[in-house]
């Protein structure tokens, strides 16, 4: 049996404070008084002080309510019954289906032991012509993309879980406006993708330690599927988000705050999170990709700024476009390599022309008079926006290295690419031949 402690000594904001002994960081305790009983999460200890963070709020708690620890932290189910399941940062169901209590095991645990990752060694296909060409994402990666309020990030996400080649999706939404709570709920259900996917999701109306919660709910799951030999992508969205509900605590605590607010050991926090991106040696994978909004588009904000020291790269999210300047993959080298003979080359073709391009049209705006070389680059430049760069486009990697040469060929000569000559030979798109038969 659990002790119950009858006193409550302080209560501030959703936290509360009791005297008790033999109590651990992040356990969980029942609060029961005359409005029923509520979850709450140790989040200090002091001496023999503990605060706790109550998920219902503190409204209606008195000084004389029970709090009863029980013992462990928070749990969560990793049975293959998850799959297709929606669930709230608790755990709880919110598709209105019956909890999941077997095979439980509890969040936050630390990531894994160095020695039993291996190299990456495997991409991860999605459709999307900026990443799977330019921006390849490799299996175990740990991703950010950077982006701003108003761009489509969350829709970009919904693809990515819809068409990468991998076994689960577990999506974390993290004070998600309730419309892109439905429209992910949606649009996995309508493509059937929800079958193979779990969701975690904590919208903006739910309380703020549900949102900590979540990122440490979907690893957990995505880390048993990984053992259990599956290829996990874990998608999450916002970080932002998540670091502003550990900055409202860190308030609360009265604790000295760091940079804008944020709490001190914020980067620790993220990367305690970025840090389960795994291989495990001969089991599956859990690879990351996680939304973080940049107040302002500044990327010296302390959340992306933190971010970028953990992460392998990032996506620039701007102009309803992955941009090509700013974002990278550290680890594509690894794979690109290994998929066509022609990847590298295309890849780094495109980008220095589309760089020219670029000054190109700076040039064109001061009234600089245009060469032929000039016209070439602003064509160029165009059908590489339109064909390759738009978020709508959505054709294998395959497709897009040979829509790569073609756009090549139609606005600049072989010559002019700088390409070596047997690939030229090999992939340069022929020249039709008039057909001089009889007719």
């Amino acid at each position: 049996m659990r002790k119950v402690y009858h006193r409550i000594i302080q209560i501030a904001g959703n936290v509360i404070t009791v005297e008790a002994d033999n109590v651990g960081y992040n356990d969980l305790a029942e609060v029961s008084g005359s409005r029923g009983s509520s979850l709450a999460q140790v989040i200090r200890l002091q001496d023999n002080k503990v605060s706790l963070q109550v998920f219902a709020g503190s409204r209606g708690i008195s000084t004389n309510d029970q709090v009863r620890f029980l013992g462990h932290r928070m749990q969560v189910s990793t049975s293959e019954n998850l799959l297709g399941r929606i669930f709230n940062g608790r755990g709880v169901p919110r598709d209105g289906r019956p909890a999941v209590n077997e095979d439980l095991v509890e969040t936050g645990g630390p990531s894994v032991n160095p020695a039993k990752r291996i190299i990456p060694r495997n991409m991860i296909r999605t459709g999307i012509p900026m990443i799977d060409v330019f921006n390849t994402l490799v299996e175990s990666q740990k991703l950010p993309i950077f982006s701003v309020a108003g761009e489509p990030y969350n829709r970009l996400l919904a693809r990515i879980a819809l068409q990468a080649e991998v076994d689960v999706i577990v999506l974390g939404g993290m004070g998600l406006k309730y419309d892109d709570y439905l429209f992910f709920r949606n649009t996995l259900d309508e493509q059937g993708a929800l079958a193979h996917s779990v969701m975690f999701v904590h919208t903006a109306a739910d309380p703020t330690v549900e949102c900590l919660l979540v990122p440490d709910m979907a690893l957990a799951v995505a880390e048993t599927y990984a053992l259990q030999d599956k290829r996990v992508l874990v998608l999450l969205s916002d970080m932002t988000n998540f670091a502003d509900a550990l900055k409202e605590i860190a308030i609360t605590m009265e604790q000295i705050p760091s940079n804008r607010g944020y709490p001190g050991d914020l980067y620790s926090q993220l990367a305690a999170r970025y840090e389960k991106a795994v291989d495990f040696e001969g089991s599956g994978s859990i690879t990351i990709l996680a939304v973080t909004t940049m107040p302002g588009d500044d990327v010296t904000h302390p959340v992306p700024d933190n971010t970028g020291y953990i992460t392998e790269g990032q996506f620039y999210l701007k102009n309803q476009r992955i941009e090509p300047f700013g974002s990278l993959s550290r680890l594509k080298q690894l794979v690109n390599s290994k998929t066509r003979d022609d990847h590298r080359i295309i890849m780094d073709t495109m980008i220095r022309l589309y760089a020219d391009y670029r000054e190109t049209i700076e040039k064109q705006s001061m009234g600089f008079s245009m060469s032929e070389w000039d016209h070439k680059l602003l064509k160029y430049g165009e059908k590489f926006e339109s064909d390759l760069m738009d978020l709508s486009v959505n054709i294998p990697l395959e497709e897009a290295l040979d829509r790569g040469w073609q756009i090549l060929a139609d606005c600049i000569d072989p010559a002019e690419s700088g390409i070596k000559t047997d690939l030229i030979k090999e992939f340069w798109p022929k020249t039709e031949e008039k057909d001089t038969a009889d007719k």
